[in-house]
C-alpha cells in the first residue's frame, strides 16, 4: 500500500495531484517531446491504478477514454491508493496519425524496451522504468488496427487471477481470454507482477461513442471495486466470456460489403457479408464456418485474399 508517489523526481503526497512531464527525446526540429502523466494520490494508503491510452499513436479511442477520466473529474477525491494516468504514450504516433513511431517500429512490439535503442525502445524504456515500478494494476486502451472495428471487449491473460478478476468487473459486452504477446506492454507487466486488462474497442482514427462510453464506465468499475471510488454505474448487460477466437478471412479479392456486424451472434454456415468483383464478373459469399460471436470486423471496401473480415469468440459462456 503506497501513500503518496515520486514519478521522474517530483514528489506528489498524501491528498495531492500534479501533473509530471517524463522527456522522451526530440523531434529533428529540436521540439522536445514529453509523456505527460497526470498522477492522483488519496490521503489514504492503497494500490495504485495506471491508466494508459495511446501505445498506438492512431487509437484515439483509448486516448479519449483516459482523457474523459481526467477531464470529467473521475480520478479526483479518491477515497484511497492513487492512479496515474497517462492518455497518450506515443506521441510520435499520434502527431503523424500512425500506428507506430516514425522508424516504422511499434512501441507494443519493444517492451521492456531500453534507453540506448530505437525511437520505439526507448519510449517503452521510458514507462517501464519510471511508471511500471509504481503500478499494482494496470488497464491499456486500444482500438482496432487498421480499418478493422473491435467491439467494446477486454483481454487477459489465462495465468493471471488478479487480472481476470479485473477484466470481470470492468464488465466489457465481452472478455476474452487471450495469451500475452511477446515484448508487449502486457508481457512486461506480468514479469514484474502487475495484473494487466487491456480495452479494445472501437477502430483507428474514428471516435466512436459506445467504445468510449463503454471504456469510461469501465474505468469507474475498477475504481469501484479497489475501493477508490464510492459509485459506479451498473453494467446494462450480461459480460460474455470467451476461451478462443478466430478469423475469417477473406477466400477472394474485391469489393467488400459486411452483412453482419460486430456484436452479435451467428451460427455455422450463416452469410456474412459478400465480396464482389469491381468488373462485375463474380460474387464470392463469405459463410461463418463456426457458431460464436462476432467480436471485430473489417470496414474495408476493398480487400485482398487473406484479409481478416470477422473477428469470431467461441466456447463462451456469460460471466456471472
Amino acid at each position: 500500500m503506497r501513500e503518496g508517489l515520486n514519478i521522474a523526481g517530483q514528489e506528489i503526497g498524501p491528498g495531492e495531484s500534479s501533473i509530471v512531464d517524463i522527456s522522451v527525446s526530440r523531434l529533428p526540429s529540436g521540439t522536445r517531446i514529453n509523456i505527460k502523466a497526470h498522477v492522483y494520490c488519496s490521503e489514504r494508503p492503497g494500490p495504485t491504478l495506471l491508466l494508459l491510452g495511446g501505445v498506438h499513436g492512431d487509437e484515439i479511442n483509448g486516448i479519449e477514454i483516459v482523457r474523459r477520466a481526467i477531464d470529467y473529474g473521475a480520478l479526483s477525491h479518491l477515497q484511497r491508493g492513487n492512479v496515474i494516468a497517462i492518455s497518450l504514450l506515443n506521441v510520435y504516433g499520434f502527431i503523424n496519425f500512425n500506428r507506430d513511431v516514425p522508424d516504422g517500429k511499434d512501441v507494443n512490439r519493444s517492451f521492456p524496451g531500453t534507453a540506448t535503442g530505437s525511437l520505439a525502445s526507448r519510449v517503452a524504456a521510458t514507462l517501464t522504468k519510471t511508471i511500471l515500478p509504481h503500478v499494482d494494476f494496470a488497464i491499456d486502451f486500444h482500438t482496432g488496427g487498421a480499418s478493422r472495428y473491435n467491439y467494446p471487449q477486454i483481454r487477459y491473460s489465462k495465468t493471471d487471477e488478479g487480472a481476470r478478476e479485473l477484466a470481470k468487473v470492468f464488465a466489457a459486452p465481452y472478455v476474452i481470454q487471450k495469451t500475452v504477446i511477446p515484448k508487449s506492454f502486457r508481457k512486461t507487466a506480468n514479469e514484474m507482477q502487475v495484473p494487466v486488462i487491456v480495452y479494445e474497442g472501437g477502430e483507428s482514427e474514428r471516435l466512436c461513442g459506445y467504445s468510449i462510453e463503454s471504456g469510461y464506465d469501465g474505468i469507474l468499475r475498477v475504481l469501484h471495486h479497489l475501493q477508490m471510488r464510492d459509485s459506479a454505474p451498473a453494467p446494462k448487460h450480461r459480460s460474455i466470456h470467451a476461451t478462443k477466437t478466430g478469423w475469417v478471412r477473406a477466400s477472394d479479392a474485391g469489393l467488400f460489403t459486411w452483412t453482419r456486424q460486430s456484436g452479435i451472434m451467428i451460427n455455422k454456415g450463416e452469410p456474412l457479408g459478400v465480396i464482389n468483383s469491381p468488373q462485375g464478373d463474380r460474387t464470392k459469399k463469405i459463410i461463418s464456418k463456426r457458431s460464436g460471436h462476432i467480436i471485430g470486423h473489417n470496414n474495408a471496401s476493398v480487400v485482398h485474399h487473406g484479409d481478416a473480415l470477422f473477428h469470431i469468440a467461441y466456447d463462451h459462456e456469460y460471466l456471472d
